[in-house]
């Protein structure tokens, strides 16, 4: 947790997931820089730093329902970044915002400003987040 008058940091996000994260029986590998950089070539988005770190260093937690998007050798399966970046496109999520996650038709969504924005399948929602660090903290972790 961040300490008192200092700003929660990726740093500090990873080390909470990792202290809730719970046990499965086959967790994803985590993706070094060359995969991911090929991935992103791929898709043809650039990811943030703070990202790529979250998915080198933290893609491979289960912390409650909410299940973040991975990244795959195989590009398969219903987390799988590209599989649903196809479909939310398909409906209409803006093409500069960068998927973090799915929930139920919905999408929490990077973007270019490094804010995170949720984009709800009814489009009625504001709701945002300054950065990844701080929506790991207020909802995937407290929201769990």
């Amino acid at each position: 947790m961040a300490r008192l008058g200092m700003a929660y940091t990726m740093e500090d996000a990873i080390a909470d997931l990792r202290a809730h994260s719970l046990d499965a029986p086959q967790k994803p590998s985590l993706p070094d820089p060359a995969f991911i950089d090929d991935y992103e070539r791929r898709i043809g988005f650039s990811f943030p730093a703070d990202y790529k770190q979250f998915l080198m260093e933290a893609s491979d937690v289960f912390v409650g329902a909410i299940t973040p998007l991975i990244i795959t050798e195989s590009g398969e399966g219903p987390d799988e970044l590209s599989v649903v970046l196809q479909e939310a496109r398909d409906v209409g999520v803006p093409a500069e915002w960068l998927l973090i996650c799915e929930d139920n038709g919905d999408y929490y969504c990077l973007t270019k400003e490094g804010t995170i924005r949720f984009w709800s399948h009814d489009g009625t929602t504001e709701e945002s987040w300054s950065d990844l660090a701080i929506w790991i903290r207020d909802v995937w972790i407290a929201g769990n």
